[in-house]
C-alpha cells in the first residue's frame, strides 16, 4: 500500500510570492506555496469563561505565548495591534482595558493610554501585579484575566525583537468598530505601525490584515512590501458598513482596493462553499478563522476545498495532526465495505479515515446544518 505524506506546512525559506507591479492601483498576483497554520493571538486565544483549560493556558498575544507557538510546526502567529496615545504600536485585542480598584470596576480605552500606563495592567517583569486584568465578554459578563501561565503584555517592537525570527507575523489592525475614523487619523496609525515594522522587520515573513475596510486600503496604498488581507464574518454578522457583510462585498473590495487575499469567519466559508470559486477567479487568496478552525475535520475539509491556510487556536492539537495526514492513492485500498479510502490524519490511536463519497457528503452536507 503507498502512501504519500502530506506536508501542509510552509517553508519559512518562501512563505509566499507575488508579482511585481506597475500600477500602483492594480491587484498584485499573491500565492502561498503551501497551506499554512496560524496560531491565534500566538498559541490560542483566551476564553475565560470556557470549561476547557486549554483556553486558559498562556496569556494571549504575549511575548511568552508567541515563543510556545514557535515550538509546534506552524507559519505564522497572527495577533493585535493598537497604538496607544503617544504613539506606540501595542499587542492587544481588546479594545477596553479593565481591572479592578477598591472593590470598582475601572474601563479604560486603550488608545487613550500613554504607552507606560498600558505596561503597568498585569504581570510585571519584576513579579509584582498591582493592577490585576478584568476581561469583558460580548455578553458584559466580566471575568479575572487568569491563565496558568501569566505573562506581562507587550509591544510589537519587542516581537520582532524577541520571537523567533523565522516564524511569520500576521499583523491585525484593530480599531474599534463603533467609532468613524477620518482618514488622517487612520494614516497616522498606521504609519505608526509601518516605522516600527520597517525598522525591525528584515526578511521575517508578514501580512497584514484588518476588518476595517479603509484601513486595510490605506496600509496597501502606504506599502508594497507586505501583503494586506481583508478580514470579514462573511455575513455572520451584520454590520452599518456593508462592505464587511459577505464574501461577495470582500471579494469587490479587494479587487477595488488592490488587496491580495480575504480572511474569511470559517462558517461563511462552509456554508457558501461556491464563494471559494469566485475567490479564486478574483485572484485572491483565502484564509479562515473562527472557533471551527479547532476541529481538525474541519480544517481538512477547508484544505480539500481550496482555502490556502487556518487561523487556530488549538496550535498544539492542530498542528501535529495536520503534520501527521496521510493521502492514500485509491487505487491502493479499500475498506470492507467496499468504500475507496482517501485520507488519514491523528496520531495512530486517534486516527481517523474519510472516504472520497464521505468528504462529497460533508461538502454538501456543512452548508445545510450551518444555516439551521
Amino acid at each position: 500500500m503507498a502512501l504519500e505524506t502530506m506536508s501542509l506546512s510552509l517553508s519559512n525559506s518562501a512563505m509566499f510570492s507575488s508579482g511585481v507591479v506597475e500600477d500602483d492601483n492594480k491587484q498584485e498576483a499573491f500565492v502561498f506555496h503551501k497551506f499554512v497554520v496560524m496560531g491565534h493571538r500566538g498559541f490560542g486565544m483566551n476564553m475565560l469563561q470556557s470549561p476547557d483549560e486549554k483556553m486558559k493556558f498562556i496569556k494571549e498575544n504575549s511575548i511568552l505565548s508567541f515563543n510556545v507557538a514557535a515550538d509546534f510546526p506552524i507559519d505564522f502567529i497572527e495577533f493585535d495591534v493598537q497604538v496607544t496615545r503617544d504613539g506606540c504600536p501595542v499587542i492587544f485585542h481588546d479594545i477596553f482595558m479593565f481591572t479592578q480598584e477598591q472593590g470598582v470596576i475601572i474601563e479604560k480605552r486603550v488608545t487613550e493610554m500613554a504607552l507606560h500606563e498600558f505596561l503597568s495592567y498585569g504581570p510585571q517583569k519584576d513579579g509584582t501585579n498591582v493592577k490585576p486584568m478584568l476581561r469583558k465578554t460580548k455578553d458584559g459578563r466580566i471575568f479575572e484575566w487568569k491563565v496558568e501561565k501569566d505573562a506581562p503584555l507587550c509591544t510589537l517592537e519587542e516581537a520582532f525583537v524577541k520571537v523567533k525570527h523565522s516564524l511569520g507575523f500576521n499583523i491585525e489592525l484593530k480599531f474599534d468598530d463603533n467609532i468613524g475614523y477620518g482618514e488622517e487619523e487612520l494614516r497616522q496609525t498606521l504609519d505608526n505601525i509601518l516605522k516600527v515594522v520597517d525598522e525591525h522587520a528584515k526578511n521575517r515573513p508578514i501580512i497584514f490584515s484588518s476588518f476595517h475596510p479603509d484601513a486595510a486600503r490605506l496600509i496597501r496604498n502606504m506599502q508594497r512590501n507586505y501583503p494586506v488581507f481583508f478580514l470579514t464574518n462573511g455575513g455572520c454578522e451584520i454590520y452599518k458598513d456593508v462592505r464587511r457583510n459577505s464574501l461577495d462585498e470582500a471579494i469587490k473590495l479587494c479587487k477595488e482596493s488592490g488587496l491580495q487575499g480575504i480572511v474569511s469567519e470559517v462558517k461563511a466559508i462552509l456554508r457558501t462553499p461556491n464563494a471559494i470559486t469566485r475567490v479564486k477567479d478574483s485572484k485572491l487568496s483565502l484564509l479562515s478563522y473562527g472557533q471551527l478552525n479547532n476541529v481538525v475535520e474541519v480544517i481538512y475539509l477547508q484544505y480539500l476545498m481550496g482555502v490556502e491556510g487556518v487561523i487556530v487556536d488549538m496550535v498544539k492539537d492542530i498542528s501535529e495532526a495536520i503534520a501527521n495526514i496521510e493521502v492514500t492513492n485509491e487505487d491502493d485500498c479499500e475498506d470492507n465495505d467496499g468504500r475507496k479510502c482517501l485520507i488519514r490524519f491523528g496520531e495512530e490511536r486517534k486516527k481517523v479515515e474519510m472516504s472520497k463519497d464521505e468528504i462529497t457528503l460533508l461538502t454538501k452536507f456543512v452548508p445545510k446544518v450551518l444555516q439551521q
